[in-house]
C-alpha cells in the first residue's frame, strides 16, 4: 500500500498543486498595495519579478528538505527534526492565531470589495460583510458541507478565467497610453519613505501573493521519482505563476494609470470598467465565487493542523473533539473563525493584516530554509547558493517590516512569546497525564 501511494502525483500533477496553491485571490488586491509604495511601472513589474526569484529559491531548498523527510506535516516535521517540539509548536499556534486566521481575515476583505461593485457598502458596511461570511462559511463547514473536488475545480476555474480575462482585454484593448514599463524613477511611495525601504514594504504584497508554493512540497512522498521531479514541478510551477503575476500588472497598467491602481480596492473590476462596464461586473462575480470557495477551502482544512496537535497533547484538548454527528473538528473550526473575526475588527484594514500575516510566516519560511543546512548533510554548492538568497531576501522582509510596520511586526512577535508560554503550559500536562 505504501508503495502504491509513493507514485501517485507525477511532474504534471505536482506542478498543478505548485500553480494551485500559489495563485490565490490576493493578486486581485494587493497591486493597489505594491503601487502605492513603488508608484513607478518599472519598479512595480520589477518588484514581482523578485518575488518570483525569491519563491523559486525558497521552493528548491524546501523541495531538498522534503526528499529527505517526505513525511505529512511539512514545515512542522522540518522545525521539528531541526530544532524540537517548541518552534514546531509555534508554528501551529501561528497558524491559527496569526497566518492562517490573518490570511482569512484578508480573504474576507477581498470579498467585501468586490461585493460593492453590486452592492455599495461603506467601510464599516463591510467590515460587517465580511463577519457575516466568515460566521456562515463556518457554520457550513461545521455541518459537514464541503467543497468537494467539484467546487474546487469551480473556485479554480473561476480564478484563473479572471485572470486571463483581465489578461487579454488590458493587453489588446487596454486605453492607458502613457505608461512606461521601462520607466524606474522613484517619486517617494507612501510618506516618502526610501525606496529600498518601500521595495522591502511591497515584497509583502508579493510574498502574500506568491505564497503556497510550499505545499508541493508537503507531499514529496507520494511523488514518482521526487528527487528528480519536485524541483521540475516547483521551478515550471513558479514561472507560470510569475508570469501569469506579470502579464496581469502588465494589463491592469494598460488600464489604469499607477496612481488610480493605488487608489484602488478593486483594481481587477476597476480595470476592466474603463472599457467595458458589464465585464468590470463580470469580473468581480468570477472573483466573489473564487475567494468564496478559498476562505470555505481554509476554514476546513488548517484545523486539522489544531487537531493534530491537540491529539498529541501538545494544544487545547478541546481541539482533538469531533462533532459526533459531523465527525468535524468543531471546537478548532469555530475557535478558528472566532480569532479571525478578532483580527479583522482589531486590523480591520487589508494592508494591516497582511503585514501581521507575512512577518510571522516569514519567520518561519527563514527558520525552516535554515534546516536545509541542519538537515542536509551532502549539499551542493548551487543548492547552498539558492538557500542563501533565500534567507537573505527572507530575512531582509522581515526586518524591514519590523522597522517600518513595527505595530503589525511587534505583535506578531507577542503572539510567539505568548505561544511559547502556552507550550511549558501543555508539556507540563502532557508529562503530568504520562505518569
Amino acid at each position: 500500500m505504501e508503495n502504491a501511494k509513493k507514485s501517485e502525483i507525477g511532474l504534471y500533477g505536482l506542478t498543478m498543486i505548485a500553480i494551485g496553491s500559489s495563485i490565490g485571490s490576493g493578486i486581485f488586491r494587493t497591486p493597489s498595495e505594491i503601487a502605492s509604495y513603488l508608484p513607478s511601472e518599472g519598479l512595480m513589474l520589477l518588484v514581482w519579478a523578485v518575488g518570483g526569484v525569491i519563491s523559486l529559491c525558497g521552493a528548491l531548498t524546501f523541495a531538498k528538505i522534503a526528499a529527505q523527510f517526505p513525511h505529512a506535516g511539512g514545515f512542522y516535521v522540518f522545525l521539528k527534526e531541526a530544532y524540537g517540539k517548541l518552534p514546531a509548536f509555534l508554528f501551529g499556534w501561528s497558524m491559527l492565531l496569526v497566518i492562517n486566521t490573518g490570511s482569512l481575515a484578508a480573504l474576507s476583505l477581498v470579498f467585501t470589495s468586490y461585493l460593492s461593485s453590486f452592492i455599495p457598502l461603506s467601510d464599516a458596511g463591510q467590515l460587517s460583510v465580511a463577519i457575516g461570511t466568515i460566521v456562515v462559511l463556518t457554520v457550513m463547514n461545521i455541518f459537514g458541507v464541503k467543497f468537494g473536488n467539484l467546487f474546487a475545480s469551480l473556485f479554480t476555474s473561476a480564478k484563473l478565467l479572471g485572470i486571463l480575462m483581465v489578461v487579454f482585454l488590458g493587453l489588446f484593448f487596454g486605453t492607458n497610453q502613457d505608461v512606461s514599463f521601462t520607466n524606474t524613477a522613484y517619486s517617494g511611495g507612501v510618506n516618502g519613505l526610501p525606496m529600498i525601504s518601500a521595495f522591502g514594504l511591497a515584497l509583502i504584497g508579493v510574498t502574500f501573493s506568491f505564497g503556497g508554493y510550499q505545499h508541493a512540497t508537503f507531499v514529496a512522498a507520494e511523488v514518482k521519482d521526487a528527487a528528480k521531479v519536485v524541483p521540475k514541478a516547483l521551478i515550471i510551477g513558479i514561472l507560470i505563476v510569475c508570469l501569469a503575476y506579470l502579464t496581469i500588472n502588465v494589463a491592469y497598467l494598460r488600464f489604469l494609470p499607477i496612481e488610480q491602481i493605488a487608489a484602488s480596492k478593486s483594481v481587477a473590476s476597476d480595470a476592466i470598467n474603463t472599457i467595458w462596464g458589464f465585464g468590470g461586473k463580470f469580473i468581480s462575480f468570477l472573483i466573489i465565487v473564487s475567494v468564496v470557495g478559498t476562505i470555505g477551502i481554509y476554514i476546513l482544512t488548517a484545523p486539522r493542523i489544531y487537531f493534530a496537535m491537540a491529539d498529541d497533547k501538545l494544544f487545547f484538548k478541546k481541539f482533538a473533539e469531533l462533532h459526533p454527528k459531523y465527525g468535524t473538528p468543531v471546537w478548532a473550526i469555530a475557535f478558528q473563525s472566532l480569532w479571525t473575526i478578532v483580527l479583522l475588527v482589531f486590523w480591520q484594514t487589508f494592508s494591516n493584516l497582511i503585514t501581521f500575516v507575512v512577518f510571522v510566516d516569514s519567520i518561519f519560511f527563514f527558520a525552516t530554509a535554515v534546516t536545509f543546512f541542519v538537515l542536509i548533510k551532502a549539499k551542493r554548492v548551487s543548492s547552498i547558493v539558492i538557500a542563501m538568497i533565500f534567507l537573505a531576501m527572507t530575512g531582509f522582509i522581515v526586518l524591514n517590516t519590523l522597522y517600518e510596520k513595527p505595530g503589525e511586526a511587534v505583535a506578531g512577535l507577542i503572539f510567539l512569546v505568548i505561544g511559547s508560554l502556552f507550550f511549558l503550559v501543555f508539556q507540563k500536562i502532557q508529562a503530568r497525564t504520562a505518569l
